[in-house]
């Protein structure tokens, strides 16, 4: 106990606790898992043996026992810095950057929002309509898809990627300059507050698709050993949630954070 505080005050909070405890989780939860299978996935006894047989001291450490731990540090430290380069290619995916082998696929998705979209106001009619006739439910329903619907159709095959698309957009509109540029801009001239509300959001961005990752992670370990597989599901979930906030959060800072440096700065003469 007294080397996990020492480290969590040597290491960055979010490699810590968002990277390192969950490889440590998962590479224990897959040695574990796959021991007991799916036939004996609650057998408790089990469970110890499985972790007695890596644990057992004969005086001192054994050998073997020593050699066990030590592939499951690697592995655990492996997942954590592999992490970040899985966190990466789904936070391109989100953003609707898709690698030119996986066009087909983006066009057939990008055909199906756009045949499922509908007008925010159009979707309201239907709540009022639903209401009337008695249906809460899926009244309530639509009217959670009306404040988180586009109010044009949609040009890319996710929601994140329409959604970053049209503020760089609008920031190109009001800076008249390219959207790497005017980010590069706002990183350097803007004032600490904003920087530092700028990096929050989109840490939260970077942090929702590593639960991503983790939970693709669980999910497959899920094949050995299914109550990981729940665990799985439900950390997606909460991320595929978390990251839709977080990209909502990251265009209306930064177009803040324009508006802002836009107003302070002075006209050109």
């Amino acid at each position: 106990m007294g080397l996990l505080l020492e480290l969590q005050k040597r290491i960055p909070d979010g490699w810590f606790l968002r990277r390192l405890l969950p490889a440590v989780l998962l590479v224990v939860v897959a040695a574990v898992g796959g021991r007991l299978g799916h036939r004996h996935w609650a057998d408790r006894g089990l469970a110890r043996e499985a972790v007695a047989g890596v644990l057992r001291f004969d005086g001192g450490l054994a050998s073997d026992t020593a050699a066990v731990l030590a592939l499951l540090a690697v592995a655990a430290v492996a997942a954590a810095f592999l992490l970040p380069f899985a966190a990466g290619a789904v936070g391109a995916l989100a953003a609707g950057a898709w690698p030119w082998w996986l066009t087909p696929l983006g066009e057939r998705l990008t055909r199906r929002r756009a045949r499922r979209w509908a007008p925010p106001a159009e979707i309201a009619r239907q709540a009022v309509r639903a209401r009337a006739a008695g249906r809460e439910l899926r009244a309530a329903r639509l009217d959670a898809l009306r404040a988180r619907a586009s109010p044009t159709a949609p040009t890319g095959p996710t929601w994140s990627g329409d959604r970053l698309r049209a503020a760089e957009e609008r920031i190109r509109a009001t800076t008249g300059a390219d959207v790497a540029e005017a980010w590069t801009g706002l990183l350097l001239g803007a004032s600490d507050a904003s920087r530092e509300a700028l990096s929050a959001v989109r840490d939260s961005y970077d942090a929702a698709c590593e639960g991503l990752v983790w939970g693709v992670a669980f999910a497959v370990v899920g094949l050995w050993w299914w109550p990981s597989a729940v665990v799985g599901i439900l950390v997606g979930l909460v991320s595929w949630r978390s990251l839709r906030r977080a990209v909502d959060s990251l265009c209306r800072t930064t177009e803040a954070v324009v508006a802002l440096r836009q107003t302070d700065s002075p006209p050109s003469p």
